[in-house]
């Protein structure tokens, strides 16, 4: 069976206690793994949870203790939604397929994705900065830009997070 193994910061591990477990026993998705952190907008929760290979980032929006049962469905919905906003087509079956079960890990220390992701939130911080309060469109739209954005894939070599996904998709 095919896993997504999410590595979880220590403030989020904190939060999401149960879920997380010591290691997983399943063939990883060819998605690859994925570091997610916890945030707070008007006093709500936020994950943003970003892929390894490609920096690509979903956000969970007010995610609270009652959904963490569900937290599967919410990333695959939440995946799936940013994904058409991207302009990327993909069934959503294929994606469940692709992603299958959700394993949460500890911290894997990745200083280079805390850092990626530190810059992403600074980011978001600006634009919500221009908005009165922070809509479903507006998420969308601000994680589209976070996504659109050039990252450096390898040594000289940039892209975007929304061209990596879809050559991994396709």
């Amino acid at each position: 069976m095919t896993e997504t193994k999410i590595h979880t910061t220590k403030k989020l591990e904190r939060i999401v206690k149960k879920l997380i477990s010591k290691g997983c026993e399943g063939e990883v998705s060819a998605l690859g793994n994925w570091n997610a952190t916890v945030f707070f907008v008007e006093r709500k929760k936020y994950w943003l949870i970003t892929n390894s290979l490609t920096k690509y980032n979903v956000i969970l929006a007010d995610v609270k203790a009652t959904d963490l049962i569900n937290i599967d469905s919410i990333f695959i919905k939440n995946f799936h939604e940013q994904l058409r906003y991207d302009g990327v087509h993909v069934a959503l079956e294929k994606l469940t397929g692709l992603t299958g079960k959700l394993c949460f890990l500890p911290t894997n220390n990745d200083r280079s994705m805390t850092g990626f992701q530190n810059q992403r939130l600074f980011e978001f911080s600006v634009w919500l900065s221009y908005v009165d309060t922070l809509t479903r469109k507006h998420q969308l739209e601000f994680t589209h830009k976070m996504n659109d954005s050039p990252v450096k894939m390898a040594k000289n070599l940039y892209s975007d997070s929304i061209k990596e996904i879809k050559k991994i998709l396709e």
